[in-house]
């Protein structure tokens, strides 16, 4: 469908699987911003369609098939905004004829899924909210906090992994060989995708010399996702560095502290300063329009997740007055990239009305066949790590 951008046309691309009768279809956003709608969810796409699931998806401005203009060249960096984006997610349900839907994002994915909400409650019928992300200047206090705590500090509390025991010894006795960024980033993706045991054995393997090729893989793992072109169709982050950088706080600089995720950010804050840009100017306040949430809102929450962590969930929890937590056990960042299933069943349980039976179900959701375009990482990640140290 066209969209209006600075006197010139967008052919905004959006799929949708099959309609169902009367019942509210699911609309995915998914993460980034950056990644594509329609070339990394076809097996997402695929699979909702066997559980009878009616999934729409749209390619988000400024990426993939949403990338030109009619008239040629890219879409104006000014015109990607969060606000153009729920814009963008109205037109489709009108032109698509849908009246309300059911809404499931995933990070960066839930704040324009609560920017919807907060713009056009009328066309909510419930809410997944995947790694939720609400304030991100007081979202990255509760990250540094949190990442702090237990890998830094080694103060763990109830409910936390008890596997995380002499994790964070092993992360401070490389912080003096390893520099500041690199460590942060290696202690964040082994965490999250293959967990606290097989990152404390990459860790002593590293203090110890070994694994070199390894860490220095991980090391580089997501470095295309914040700068440069990317990779066409899949992730694109050079178009939408304007909502990283000036909206959701990618270019807010590091503190000094360790374990900083900010300092993956580097060249974002430089981009950032250089347009005279000061913080985050985050266009919504969210916390500030949780409460006037009046549908079903499900939290979905991975105990490893390090980039929004279990606070972050919780004070969404806590704003919305019809949320539930659904703690995912063995899960990182964004389940609809590392375990749709539990995703989808979450968007079902949603659907159906039975959103409050999702806590209870948590621990069998967890543990459902894990799929998604990220769970390789894990997966190799943990059968090299293993097959090559011994248990600390």
């Amino acid at each position: 469908m066209d969209r209006p951008v600075h006197g010139d046309t967008l052919p905004l691309a959006y799929v949708r699987t099959a309609p169902r009768g009367d019942a509210p279809p699911l609309v995915v956003v998914p993460g980034g911003p950056g990644l594509a709608s329609v070339l990394p969810y076809v097996a997402l796409r695929a699979e909702a369609t066997r559980r009878g699931l009616d999934v729409l998806m749209v390619e988000h401005r400024g990426i993939g098939l949403s990338r030109r203009v009619r008239a040629g060249g890219d879409v104006p960096a000014e015109a990607v905004t969060v606000a153009a984006v729920v814009d963008d997610l109205v037109a489709v349900l009108d032109h698509a004829g849908v009246e309300r839907a059911v809404l499931l994002g995933a990070s960066y994915g839930s704040y324009v899924v609560q920017a919807f909400g907060a713009r056009h409650p009328d066309r909510v019928a419930g809410m997944v909210l995947d790694s939720p992300v609400v304030a991100p200047a007081d979202d990255l206090a509760a990250a540094r906090a949190h990442r702090r705590r237990i890998l830094w500090d080694g103060d763990l509390r109830a409910g936390d992994d008890p596997a995380l025991a002499g994790v964070a010894d092993a992360v401070r006795s490389l912080a003096d060989d390893v520099p500041a960024a690199e460590l942060a980033h290696v202690v964040q993706v082994v965490h999250e995708f293959a967990g606290p045991q097989v990152l404390h054995r990459l860790l002593l393997a590293r203090r110890a010399g070994r694994l070199r090729a390894v860490w220095d893989r991980v090391a580089t793992l997501g470095s295309g996702e914040v700068d440069g072109a990317g990779q066409p169709f899949v992730m694109e982050p050079d178009l939408v560095a304007r909502i990283m950088d000036d909206e959701l706080g990618f270019a807010l600089p590091p503190d000094g502290g360790p374990l900083d995720p900010q300092l993956a950010f580097a060249d974002a804050a430089a981009r950032h300063a250089a347009r005279g840009g000061a913080g985050a100017t985050t266009p919504f306040d969210l916390p500030a329009a949780l409460p006037a949430f009046t549908w079903p809102v499900a939290v979905l929450s991975g105990d490893r997740d390090l980039r929004t962590p279990r606070p972050v969930a919780e004070r969404v929890v806590g704003l919305a007055p019809d949320a539930v937590l659904v703690p995912l056990a063995g899960t990182g960042h964004s389940a609809l990239d590392t375990h749709r299933a539990a995703a989808l069943l979450a968007a079902r349980a949603v659907a159906a009305g039975a959103a409050r039976r999702l806590p209870d179900l948590a621990p069998r959701l967890a543990a459902l066949p894990r799929r998604g375009p990220s769970r390789h990482v894990g997966t190799a990640l943990s059968a090299v790590v293993r097959a090559t140290t011994r248990r600390p």
